[in-house]
């Protein structure tokens, strides 16, 4: 295979509503199209009440990006699975998509999409409050990746500790905090995070700090140039 770089991203939108309390998802579609990448894992992607509504109508998303909608959701109204979406560029043709429950007290999951072109498996999740449930559910989302391909976990860690909490990936992945994400307003912790499997390479990375996205959300969203191959 012909090594190629992608450019990963993940983006916790926070139901796009910013840090001046309107909700404004044309502004979430203008910082994402700022990224340049290739797939997005976005969290906080739905509404958490009734039917789980999509913060981001999907008519917008496909007027307003270049990105398709992975089917990742379970439900019409939807676009993610447990609000983990994941946007993607039509050029890198997805395979499979598989649904990850995680357990913990409060209601969690992950979604794995495996590409084709070039060929890696990228997991999108929001991972649990406490410590204890975040170290279960990356052990859970590790045990259902299979190694066919190369792997790339992205998302909102949770973890504000740099060394605890992420010990179920310390065998097999290296983890990335492009840098600080939260809170947008003053970012003081790298809780968004890109774990890669052995034999992937970051190139370079970072966190979106322009002015539209400090106010967009109460995260920045984070990237990564990954060679594959």
């Amino acid at each position: 295979m012909t090594r190629k770089t992608v450019r990963v991203a993940s983006y916790n939108i926070r139901k796009a509503r910013g840090l001046d309390q309107v909700r404004a998802p044309e502004r979430i579609l203008e910082v994402i199209n700022g990224l340049n990448a290739d797939v997005i894992a976005l969290q906080e992607a739905d509404h958490r009440l009734g039917d789980r509504p999509a913060a981001i109508p999907r008519e917008m998303i496909e007027k307003e990006t270049d990105f398709q909608i992975v089917d990742v959701a379970t439900s019409q109204a939807s676009l993610g699975f447990h609000g983990n979406a994941v946007l993607a560029r039509k050029s890198l043709g997805k395979t499979t998509v598989a649904h990850i429950t995680l357990s913990g007290l409060e209601p969690r999951g992950a979604v794995r999409i495996d590409f084709n072109d070039p060929q890696f498996s990228f997991i999108a999740t929001h991972l649990g409050l406490l410590r204890n449930n975040r170290r279960k559910q990356l052990t859970e989302i590790r045990d259902a990746t299979p190694k066919t391909y190369p792997a790339i976990i992205a998302g909102d860690f949770n973890e504000w500790r740099v060394a605890r909490g992420l010990e179920p990936l310390h065998s097999g992945y290296t983890i990335h905090a492009p840098g600080q994400s939260f809170h947008a307003r003053r970012p003081v912790a790298a809780l968004d995070r890109i774990a890669l499997s052995n034999g992937l390479t970051l190139t370079n990375a970072g966190v979106e700090q322009g002015s539209l996205a400090s106010r967009a959300s109460d995260h920045l969203p984070i990237w990564a140039d990954v060679a594959i191959g």
